[in-house]
Order: C-alpha cells, then structure tokens, then sequence
C-alpha cells in the first residue's frame, strides 16, 4: 500500500485547497486518472493519480487546506493485490511527518511538539500535530488536548484548530483560496508600490441606449495604452528595469462568491465588441464553477475593475505588481451641465486611475486618463 502525498504544483506554493474530490474510498483508480481537484493561489488544478490501484483511504474534505507533502490518500497497488498477500509498505514515523510539513518559516524541532512526559510519553498523553498547527494553536487560544487531529494517523491541522476555534469563537475561518491569495497579494501592493491615484468624469451623453460597458471600457483602456504606453508596463524595482509592453493584456476584476479573481483578455486590441462579450460571459461562468487554468490569470499589464456594476463612484484601486497601473470606472450617475447655454442632465462614468509614481510620472498618468475619457466620449461606432 501506497501513500500518495500533495505534490508540488510548481510557482513555489506551500499550500492548496481541495475543491472537489472524484473518487471514493473502495474505487479502482487507473495510471493519471483525476482524482481530485485543488485550487491554489494561482489557479484550480487537477491532480492525477500516480499509480493504479484501490483507494483504502483518503484525507481532507472538500474546502480543506493542504500542506504540500501532506498525505492525500493510500492505494493498494493493483500488482499487490495479485500476490497472495499484500506487502507492507513501509511507514515513516509520524514525527517525521510532523517534522517536515509546514507551511510555516519557523525553525521545527521534531521534539518539542510532544505533549507529555519527556521519557516513555503514554499513548494519551501524546499528540502528534503539524508545528503550523500547534503555533496557530498557539494564537488562537485553542487547547489541543480539545482537539481531534482529521490529517495522516490522526495528526492535528490547521483546519483542525480553526474548526476547534470557530466552536469558541463563531464566525472564525481560514481564509482559502483566491481570498487568501488577496492577502498576500494587498500586503506585497502596500508595501512596495508607490501609488498615487488620479480621477475623472467621462460625459456619456453621445452613448445609445443598451451600450455595453465592459466593452467600451476595454477598448478605450487599449486605445490609451496605444496613446501613453509607460501605463501599460510592468516595473521591476530590484533591477531597476521597467519593460513598456506592445501588446496589451487587461486583467479584468472579477468579484465572486470565492473571492476576488483576475482573469487576463490577452491581445485586447484583437477583440471585436462581440469577442469580448463572449470571453467575459465563459471566463466569469469558469470562475463561478472554478474551472479556469492557471493561464489564464498570467502576464497582464494592465488592470480594469469595473466596480461601479455594484456600486461606488470613485476609489483607490490597488496595483497589483510588475503591472504599474489599474484602471477602475465607477457607478454611471446623471450630472447636470450647461449645453447651449441651457442646464442639462446627462450621464458620466467616474474614473479613478491608481499607478506606482516609481515607474510612471504625473504627466504620463494625466494623458493616459484624458486619451481614455476622450475615447470614452465618442459616439459609438
């Protein structure tokens, strides 16, 4: 019998999240059939099998959070099964386990996350848990004696201690998936990103009735990068290289029930109004069944939220790096302006434009947004 432990899903991730399971435990599984779904912080994946079998086990349920090396099911291998007994795989002790999965940078010595007597601890006294767990314990105040491990051999998890703490405390959770992804992504933004926002009104007095929104915006967001190309870059302040892009590819904020994602309309400026219709109808129903690939959420250099579809005039959106800029249009409102010496009520569209004042200047980010409300002006064509 065979362990079959998270492996590494690459981009240098510690941790995923289970989506959805596609088998049971008592299944035959065959050679790379997919046996789950994770998700994350870069996209939903599918994982394989590695071998062929039966599945007598397997951990974690869906919305559980893994540690890479962390034990995902056990298989009888099918050769095995032929034999006229089973041969016995090989167990690593479960200090071993507790060693060396984390998800943590803390220094782990194996021994000291035993509870007990020092010599010959008994079986009650001893408990085995993951060293985030136990520093997570830790914070949150949560006893482990109290809590009742669901990881490899009964091993405690951190959704062990934050199932114990939401008990204490109702309304605790771990953050998963793309809203633990927004975490690091905001901090990595406020630290390192000099932003400055500038703001606008586009007079959408010339619109028909029924125009499509998103539409416009991205065209006119390409039409400005086209205008004013420092805006549509990405900026690295290590080597102090900024790289002006031809090609624009506009991260589009997409709000859902799991949390913020940011698919990319790669070559935008090759999309007629049909063609970005109909990519962002498919893109949001993947993210709302969660079945967008980590492509395609890569290489924007550009951002667009179209916040205002919900609610609020102007904002300070936030740069997500390499990219320099993020364009954000707020709730289209009615103002009343002179036309012909006469007051008028006509509709405008709230502009705000945030970029990193390292890579661009006031000057540079002034055009960009006067290109794109004049583009925004314009009668449709």
């Amino acid at each position: 019998m065979k362990t079959f432990l998270l492996p590494d899903l690459g981009e240098g991730l510690a941790e995923s999240e289970i989506v959805e399971w596609h088998i049971n435990v008592g299944d035959t599984v065959e050679l790379d059939q997919i046996v789950l779904t994770v998700e994350t912080a870069k996209a939903v994946v599918d994982v394989p099998a590695p071998y062929s079998g039966v599945v007598v086990s397997r951990y974690g349920e869906a919305g559980d959070v893994v540690d890479i090396g962390a034990p995902l099911m056990e298989i009888e291998e099918q050769a095995e099964l032929v034999g006229s007994e089973p041969q016995k795989s090989e167990q690593k002790d479960a200090a071993t386990v507790v060693g060396n999965v984390s998800n943590t940078a803390h220094k782990v010595d194996v021994d000291d996350f035993w509870i007990g007597s020092t010599h010959n601890p008994s079986a009650e006294d001893l408990i085995t848990a993951l060293p985030s767990a136990r520093i997570l314990a830790n914070k949150l105040g949560v006893e482990l004696k109290s809590v009742k491990g669901t990881g490899h051999n009964g091993m405690i998890t951190d959704n062990d201690v934050y199932a114990e703490a939401g008990k204490q405390s109702p309304g605790t959770e771990v953050l998963k998936g793309a809203r633990r992804t927004m975490v690091s992504t905001m901090a990595e933004s406020h630290h390192h990103v000099a932003a400055v926002t500038i703001t606008e009104e586009a007079n959408l007095g010339d619109w028909l009735p029924k125009e499509d929104i998103s539409g416009r915006l991205v065209k006119a967001v390409v039409h400005a990068c086209k205008e004013e190309p420092a805006l549509n870059a990405w900026f690295d302040a290590e080597t102090m290289t900024r790289c002006v892009h031809d090609s624009v590819n506009i991260g589009m904020a997409v709000d859902s029930s799991h949390g913020l994602y940011v698919p990319v309309l790669k070559n935008a400026d090759q999309f007629d109004d049909n063609g970005i219709r109909n990519w962002l109808n498919e893109t949001v129903n993947g993210i709302r069944e969660r079945k967008i690939g980590r492509e395609s959420l890569q290489n924007a250099t550009i951002t667009l939220s179209n916040f205002g579809s919900i609610s609020g005039l102007f904002a300070t959106p936030v740069v997500s790096p390499p990219q320099v800029a993020i364009v954000g249009a707020g709730r289209i409102i009615e103002r009343v302006v002179m036309k012909d010496d006469k007051p008028v009520a006509v509709k405008v569209m709230p502009l705000s434009i945030t970029f990193d004042h390292r890579a661009c200047t006031g000057g540079e980010a002034a055009r960009f947004i006067k290109v794109l409300v004049q583009h925004l002006q314009q009668p449709s064509q």
